[in-house]
């Protein structure tokens, strides 16, 4: 770091944790006319290339209270959360309340755009508890939401 009267001012790292909800875990595979065919791994690493000032962390379960867990673990340490709930975040109060627990802000991330789909994907129980809402941008949906937590 720079000394006391030093004109630059560094800036720490951010770290973001991306955090994703059941089924997406086949993302790449799963209805490509839907979700595209490029799976998530392969786009993390894009995501990393495009910000590489970030650290990021994946973590992805088919598990609700391993989500919870996940949130209660890292939204004290960091700079922000990417959320995509999946089919949860229109269920959970428990992801939901989870998200309010913590000082990290999060953004919730749909790559479809629910609001063109059933009506019960219409809503979701996380947006309240999030910075933001994306849907409908496919896997740049997780760069606009990285975008808005730096």
């Amino acid at each position: 770091m720079g000394g006391f009267f030093s004109p630059i001012i560094e800036q720490a790292m951010k770290r973001i944790a991306i955090i994703n909800g059941p089924n997406l875990n086949l993302q790449g595979r799963r209805e490509p006319e839907v979700y595209g065919t490029k799976s998530m791994e392969d786009y993390l690493d894009e995501l990393q290339a495009q910000f590489p000032d970030v650290e990021f962390s994946y973590f992805q379960s088919n598990i609700e209270g391993e989500i919870v867990d996940r949130i209660q673990q890292v939204g004290f340490k960091v700079d922000g959360i990417v959320i995509n709930a999946g089919g949860y975040s229109h269920t959970s109060v428990a992801i939901h309340d989870a998200l309010q627990a913590v000082p990290a802000p999060a953004v919730e991330v749909h790559i479809s755009n629910i609001f063109a789909r059933e009506e019960y994907r219409h809503h979701s129980l996380l947006s309240s508890a999030c910075k933001g809402v994306i849907s409908g941008m496919g896997l740049q949906g997780y760069a606009l939401a990285v975008s808005g937590l730096i």
